[in-house]
């Protein structure tokens, strides 16, 4: 199985949109990139599409393949294939991890997710997520409120079942 990414950063964003990829992050996007080996940099796939999303998705080579196929099995045409094309093709950006571990946000993606000095980088298991730092706080606080309102002995692990 392949490495999954895990936790949750702050990173600086400078002028010209550079960012930091946590380290962690950046052995998962190794792993997922078929075509990097050593001395390499990986590639990845950002997703910014969905007007309602805060948020830009972050997809390793290998993932991307995957949502990809599952896109391409659907019937030719139809309007839930072309709006996913839409989205994960047509409002998404392939690049790779510069030298010093970075990604470059152009500013058509900050400005989409309101991102100016700072970006939080979020795991979500096979794909991260990468937030304006407000946002991500509300984001954060609407779910813990959602899990308040459980009873005292839930259990998050039973929505699993």
């Amino acid at each position: 199985m392949a490495r999954r990414f895990r936790g949750e950063s702050t990173h600086k964003v400078d002028a010209k949109g550079r960012v930091s990829i946590p380290a962690p992050f950046r052995r998962v996007l190794e792993e997922g990139d078929p075509d990097w080996t050593d001395g390499l940099h990986p590639g990845l796939v950002l997703v910014y599409g969905g007007k309602s999303r805060d948020f830009i998705e972050g997809y390793t080579m290998t993932s991307m393949a995957e949502v990809d196929d599952k896109i391409a099995a659907m019937p030719r045409g139809s309007k839930a294939r072309r709006a996913l094309e839409h989205m994960f093709s047509g409002q998404s950006v392939q690049m790779n991890v510069d030298e010093t571990g970075r990604l470059v946000l152009s500013q058509k993606l900050r400005d989409k997710i309101g991102v100016t000095k700072e970006a939080v980088f979020v795991a979500t298991g096979d794909t991260f997520q990468i937030w304006e730092p407000s946002a991500y706080e509300e984001h954060a606080a609407a779910l813990e409120d959602w899990m308040d309102d459980e009873d005292e002995d839930f259990d998050p692990l039973i929505l699993l079942d």
